[in-house]
């Protein structure tokens, strides 16, 4: 079964080649000792997988624009790092269902690097060089993750839709009855292919507004970035979740879902 590493190598083959100039690629290789001048990150990750996951990175890296010119190289490979890791979870979730998320992500000092010796034999986890040409980049990558199969999931993943379960289900916190087999009916819609889309916000204007709308103009919606997103099929909400990245692409964690009666419900206008 694939593990978060799993994952993360796998997002992050896909997106270091869309991310960084050169489209270099990242391959697996024999750990090499990375020398002073070296950076790196650190994940603290919660949940089924949960533990400190590490990256550190040849520090040539920095003087090479591969984020491009004039770009803070380390605040920008701490940003496509921290996207690699959110999407790592995603593709954890997508491939095992196991759930887990990025609580914090920081710097490593240089110095902890060295004197944790992740660079050490048996230290290591995962070896990898980036490679644009004939230039090549070490990153070394340390899992101390542990899977917790008994962790409880996050706050956010314990919520129910409203409209999804019975009024006294939410008040008692008594678990949802497993829902009924599907009627023969029923069963001869499950292969019937359906859009799905998210909605991140709405907002109402007037007709003057949207008339006036040009490029480079700003919508705000009613919704914060920190908020759930929703998972629209129909015209009916079925589920909320967080946006990730899965292999470059844009994916939903799901956090919320509707019960199966009110799933179905959102077919009824596509028929």
């Amino acid at each position: 079964m694939k593990t978060y590493l799993d994952c993360w190598t796998g997002v992050a083959t896909a997106l270091f080649p869309q991310a960084l100039a050169g489209e270099p690629e990242l391959a697996e290789a024999l750990p090499r000792p990375l020398a002073a001048g070296c950076f790196g990150f650190a994940a603290t990750l919660a949940g089924e997988e949960s533990g400190r996951f590490a990256v550190a990175l040849d520090g040539a890296l920095l003087q090479s624009p591969l984020l491009g010119e004039g770009v803070d190289q380390k605040a920008g490979w701490g940003e496509l790092l921290r996207e690699v890791g959110d999407g790592a979870c995603g593709e954890l979730l997508a491939k095992t269902g196991k759930k887990c998320r990025v609580e914090t992500f920081e710097p490593i000092p240089q110095e902890t690097i060295l004197e944790e010796a992740i660079t050490g034999e048996g230290q290591v986890s995962r070896a990898f060089h980036l490679k644009s040409g004939d230039r090549s980049w070490a990153i070394l990558v340390r899992d101390e993750l542990q899977v917790n199969q008994s962790a409880n999931p996050p706050a956010d993943c314990q919520a129910d839709l409203s409209d999804g379960l019975p009024s006294a289900a939410r008040q008692s916190g008594a678990e949802p009855a497993p829902p009924a087999a599907l009627s023969p009916g029923v069963e001869l819609l499950l292969d019937v292919e359906l859009e799905a889309s998210l909605r991140f916000g709405c907002r109402e204007m007037p007709l003057t507004e949207i008339l006036d709308l040009g490029p480079g103009d700003v919508v705000q919606l009613d919704r914060h970035v920190s908020d759930p997103v929703d998972l629209i099929v129909g015209d009916k909400i079925v589920a909320r979740g967080e946006v990730v990245l899965v292999n470059g692409n844009f994916g939903l964690r799901v956090t919320e879902v509707a019960a199966p009666r009110k799933r179905l419900e959102s077919i009824r206008c596509l028929f």
